[in-house]
């Protein structure tokens, strides 16, 4: 397990308290891109009482907030699936 995933997985799980999480790691899929590195692409699935009733906008944007300085420094691309307990 890497390093930024390791610390993607501790923020969201303290802030969020998710119900489900899966942090994968797609930079290998990435090779030869710009900007493309070790941990440089993360999927994030997350299901979080704190994210369902947000709209999905909001939603990305509180995990946005949660990772910024990883987005800042190392992270380049980041997807985001939320999962609804509906």
């Amino acid at each position: 397990m890497g390093k930024i995933r390791d610390i993607i997985i501790e923020k969201l799980q303290t802030q969020l308290q998710p119900t489900f999480l899966e942090v994968h790691d797609d930079s290998a899929k990435h090779a030869g891109h710009a900007d493309a590195g070790e941990e440089t692409h993360f999927r994030i699935l997350i299901q979080s009482p704190a994210l369902i009733n947000l709209h999905r906008v909001a939603a990305h944007q509180r995990i946005y907030q949660i990772l910024d300085d990883e987005l800042k420094t190392t992270v380049h691309a980041l997807a985001i699936q939320i999962r609804s307990s509906k």
